[in-house]
């Protein structure tokens, strides 16, 4: 082929689309994401975070996915059967509520006029139809999943789960039919789990209201937001020791408008602090005054129905909306003299995340989950876990201000919300934000020293506990700690939901003796009372409890299956911290009820995904990214390898544009670096790796390659060893480092010398090495860029004779040659590198023109002086200037006479003189302006923080801000004063020399 023909044959630029599109068509073919092995091979599997049908993946699912791929795509190289179990949610209320609102919007009909069969049908359909976008996101976005092995929670075999664990849990009393207060949408008329309830903070009152005593002899008052319970009423509760009340404890008050009698009694439960101190109790309507009316006995009476329409007990206001008659109620009492006083107060509303309703605490006869038993045998399991793993007991460093953050945020929404589970999703920001770009990252170049794994360090191996069960690691560790508290708080979970799309729950009523009737299959009489007149449940189950049986569930269980003997537990769960107790908690608490192990033995926390603001992603703010659209433009390759650049675990951290286009130059300039090591092989028969092994048993290596293939075995060692601890972005960032700085901008730079010689031997080795390390990086890089490496694979010569993989998917994960390992040959390029780095900077700071050759002066010591003469070829060409090297001793005086500017290295000084390099008074004449200008900020940004009024009434971080500023005026200045001085010699130097001349 000839150079042209190659040019053509690829292509100036990557051509992104294409390459996705056609590789992940020959993964699949190939089949390459189906674990293959005979079972001699160890496994690694991960079950995806199943997403619900409702619509399309968000930038999270994106970070998510992606960290699992890389996970997934580095075992499989490293030799494991890797598999990636695909899946996704039926998400009972979110997918039930989008389809009835696009029957209303589009054929202005409801559920009901459709009937449950024909509905059911309808949102069947809705399922297929997302599912298969969900599937061709997740193929942009270049996920290996197992999709032979795609699972949905409502498949049938799932259900047969849902039910087996149903009926086991119901055998064991730990499931039970009860009536407690739940959190009630009356718009789409069912029960909501905690996680569907969405806490706004508003702006309401707080009003105060007296309550006669009934034998006359005055009143007690009481605060409450929520005057429309009133009707709800049955008792008024203070602290037992609160002092104001003691001799009221035991009498009775009336209720206003309807003048019920109302006990007052003590409850340690009473916040004195609080309004009065005194509390109306309203056991039907909020779940702390339901738990006090459990323990004096209170009766309870609804308010208000299920449509949030006030009840009977309303009396004259019966029929009444509830925040109608919250208005109404409010004028008569004030009207009455009832409401004494209304003050402005700030509290915690809870809403519908699917409706945007103001949710109601209703009491209603559901279906529960005993969770204790649970709770305890897992904060047992967690203990042991603890142990096995070697973790300290005591909060890790770091962790104690985050941990008591998220507890003092879940303790105040215990108290002021409703129908709280012990815990509410808590959204915290976890940590600060580290990785702003990755040119930032990468522009304090790290210390080239090898990062040698410790086996203790690894974290992605399993720990078995003293029983021979896996051990949960917490990644970061912090986190068991929070999920401990939520645990050991726990309350029983409402399962049953009044909707049609989900779980039908397995339980019949009977019509002629009452009894229920739970059962795995469709019974035909009631077991009780063999009666053939039974009525199946109308509610399904909450979809976090078939959420729960998710690792087992999808593989095979409760069956012994060969999927379930070989790849459970799982390995790695990849999730976020805002649903360690919806999800986390409870997949482990099933997981130790039904197969005796935990399901995973590794959580890694992520945190949120915010905007460049650092606030949540959200349709209001409309500030949403469709990853979908990114890849559009910039690639998946650029998105994946900016999400996990991105991540650390348990932090949030913030997108930006500007790191897609980070991304996506980087992408450009291994695909630019690539084609042109293609451009310069031979022929196809070239082979790399033999001619790489023919130059080592030769010694024809030079410092360059030594040090480049050293490099190459460090860069293994630090992604091998920061991808089993789980740091994920680390190990990206390594990677960029090492491919962008030191193989792009150094190594073929300084090969092209050798490229573009005569001498054919230096040319097929150097060749050889650039091909070797190009092979290797594109390997470590795969798991993060998948299609742009695979493409560069295909398109690199293998030679004739050697069996190498077919595609880059199955290639084996580099290891360590300990023969390329030469510290020597690193010591000296670092020294050539640091020297031309300083020379470059030297040329840019004096406005060298590019192109322009430029006399360098190296004083090297006696002991490198060789070293130096045998990389003159590269020092010249790469700082673009006619190298003289001299003696070091030298170097000061020399450096003095020539007015010269430079720098200095371990074992070199070098110069450049100014005579010749610029014009000296115009440059002079360019620094007094330069001068002028920061001297003039400094001026301004002192005044500034010297005015009391800035300083005082600004935010802090403005006004710290502005000291930074000041500080950077400031070495500006100093530094443009001492080149000031330096040219100004030089100047007087030039025209003493004029004047000698003349």
């Amino acid at each position: 082929m000839t150079i042209e023909e190659k040019m053509q044959s690829i292509p100036k630029a990557y051509q992104a689309k294409e390459a996705e599109s056609k590789w992940y068509r020959h993964w699949l073919e190939k089949g390459y994401f189906t674990p293959k092995g005979d079972g001699t091979r160890p496994t690694f599997t991960i079950v995806i975070p199943p997403p619900n049908v409702t619509g399309n993946l968000h930038i999270g699912h994106a970070l998510n996915n992606t960290l699992q791929d890389i996970l997934i795509r580095t075992k499989r190289m490293q030799g494991y059967d890797a598999l990636w179990l695909p899946g996704m949610d039926h998400a009972g209320i979110a997918t039930q509520a989008r389809v009835e609102a696009t029957l209303k919007k589009e054929e202005n009909l409801t559920r009901h006029d459709l009937g449950r069969d024909a509905f059911v049908e309808r949102v069947w359909s809705w399922k297929e139809h997302y599912a298969s976008l969900i599937r061709a996101q997740w193929e942009k976005l270049g996920l290996s999943l197992d999709y032979t092995r795609e699972r949905f929670t409502l498949d049938e075999g799932l259900s047969r789960a849902v039910r087996e664990v149903f009926v086991r849990l119901y055998e064991k009393g730990l499931i039970y039919r009860g009536e407690y207060i739940i959190n009630w949408d009356p718009e789409a008329q069912t029960a909501l789990s905690d996680i569907e309830v969405i806490h706004k903070e508003i702006e309401g009152a707080l009003y105060h209201l007296r309550y006669p005593l009934k034998d006359g002899s005055g009143y007690i008052e009481i605060a409450t937001t929520r005057p429309e319970t009133m009707f709800g009423d049955v008792a008024i509760a203070v602290h037992p020791d609160d002092e104001r009340y003691q001799h009221l404890i035991g009498k009775i008050a009336l209720l206003p408008v309807i003048n019920r009698e109302l006990p007052i009694i003590a409850d340690a439960y009473v916040d004195p602090s609080f309004g009065s101190g005194a509390v109306k109790i309203t056991p039907a309507h909020d779940p702390n005054d339901f738990e006090i009316g459990l323990r004096h006995d209170l009766p309870r009476i609804a308010a208000m129905d299920f449509s949030a329409k006030m009840t009977e007990a309303a009396g004259p206001y019966a029929g009444m909306d509830r925040f109608a008659c919250r208005k109404k109620v409010v004028a008569d009492l004030q009207e009455a003299g009832v409401l004494t006083r209304i003050e402005r107060h700030v509290h915690a509303v809870g809403h519908s995340e699917r409706t945007g309703v103001v949710v109601e605490p209703m009491l209603s006869t559901q279906w529960f989950v005993r969770m204790k038993p649970l709770a305890e045998a897992a904060i047992e399991q967690a203990l042991k876990d603890r142990q096995a793993l070697g973790e300290k007991e005591e909060e890790s460093e770091g962790a104690s201000e985050e941990f008591n953050n998220m507890v003092e945020a879940d303790s105040i929404s215990i108290k002021e919300a409703n129908n709280r589970e012990g815990v509410t999703s808590v959204e915290v920001t976890t940590g600060t934000e580290e990785v702003i770009s990755i040119e930032e990252v990468t522009s304090t170049k790290k210390s080239r020293t090898v990062d040698h794994p410790n086996p203790d360090q690894a974290l992605d191996v399993r720990a078995i506990t003293t029983e021979g069960r896996t051990a949960v690691r917490f990644v970061p560790e912090r986190f068991r700690k929070i999920y401990l508290h939520w645990i050991e708080h726990v309350r029983d979970w409402v399962i049953s939901r009044q909707l049609w799309w989900g779980h039908r729950i397995p339980a019949w009523y009977c019509d002629d003796c009452g009894g229920i009737t739970v059962s795995r299959e469709t019974p035909e009489v009631c077991m009780h009372c063999k009666s053939p007149h039974i009525q199946q449940d109308e509610d399904v189950l909450d979809t976090w409890f078939s959420s729960a049986l998710w690792p087992f569930s999808t593989l095979g269980w409760p069956d012994e299956t060969d999927d379930f003997k070989r790849f459970y537990p799982t390995d790695v769960l990849v999730t976020g911290h805002d649903i360690i107790y919806f999800w986390v908690a409870r997949m482990i608490f099933m997981a130790l009820e039904f197969t005796g192990n935990n399901p995973f033995h590794t959580v890694l926390i992520h945190g949120l995904v915010r905007d460049s603001e650092g606030r949540k992603m959200s349709k209001s703010l409309g500030n949403g990214v469709d990853p979908m659209e990114m890849i559009d433009r910039y690639g998946a390759d650029a998105l994946r390898f900016m999400l996990s650049t991105g991540f650390t675990p348990g932090q949030d951290f913030r997108f930006r544009t500007e790191r897609l286009d980070a991304a996506r130059n980087f992408a450009n300039k291994i695909w630019n670096a690539s084609r042109f090591v293609l451009l310069s092989v031979p022929d196809e028969t070239f082979d790399a790796r033999d001619r790489l092994e023919e130059a080592m048993e030769k010694g024809e290596l030079s410092d360059t390659d030594r040090w480049i293939l050293h490099r190459l075995q460090e860069t293994i060692v630090a992604v091998t060893s920061r991808l089993s601890r789980y740091e994920i972005g680390e190990a990206g960032r390594v990677l960029y480092d090492f491919i962008w700085d030191e193989y792009c901008d150094w190594y073929i730079e300084m090969k092209k010398t050798e490229l573009y010689g005569e001498d054919e031997t230096q040319k097929e080795k150097a060749l050889a090495v650039l091909i070797v390390v190009l092979e290797h990086s594109i390997a470590l890089l795969h798991p993060f860029m998948p299609f742009l490496t695979e493409e560069i694979y295909h398109l690199l010569p293998h030679g004739e004779h050697k069996a190498h993989p077919e595609s880059l998917i199955i290639y084996p994960w580099p290891t360590v040659d300990e023969r390329l390992m030469g510290p020597s040959s690193l010591e000296v390029v670092s020294e050539v590198i640091e020297l031309v780095r300083g020379v470059r900077n030297i040329r840019q700071e004096m406005g060298v023109e590019p192109g322009r050759t430029v006399t360098l002066e190296i004083f090297a010591d006696p002991d490198f002086m060789g070293a130096v003469e045998v990389h003159r070829p590269i020092i010249a060409r790469l700082s673009q200037s006619d190298v003289v090297i001299k003696d070091r001793t030298r170097a000061q005086e020399r450096a003095r006479a020539m007015h010269a500017i430079g720098g200095v290295t371990r074992k070199t000084e070098y110069v450049l003189p100014l005579k010749g390099l610029v014009d000296v008074a115009q440059e002079l004449d360019r620094l007094k302006k330069e001068w002028e200008r920061w001297d003039e900020e400094v001026e301004r940004a002192e005044r500034k923080l010297a005015n009391p009024d800035f300083v005082e009434k600004a935010p802090a971080q403005v006004v710290e801000k502005e000291r930074q500023k000041l500080a950077d005026y400031l070495e500006r200045r100093e530094k443009i004063r001492e080149r000031l001085a330096m040219f100004t010699a030089a100047l007087n130097e030039e025209r003493k020399a004029d004047r000698h001349e003349a």
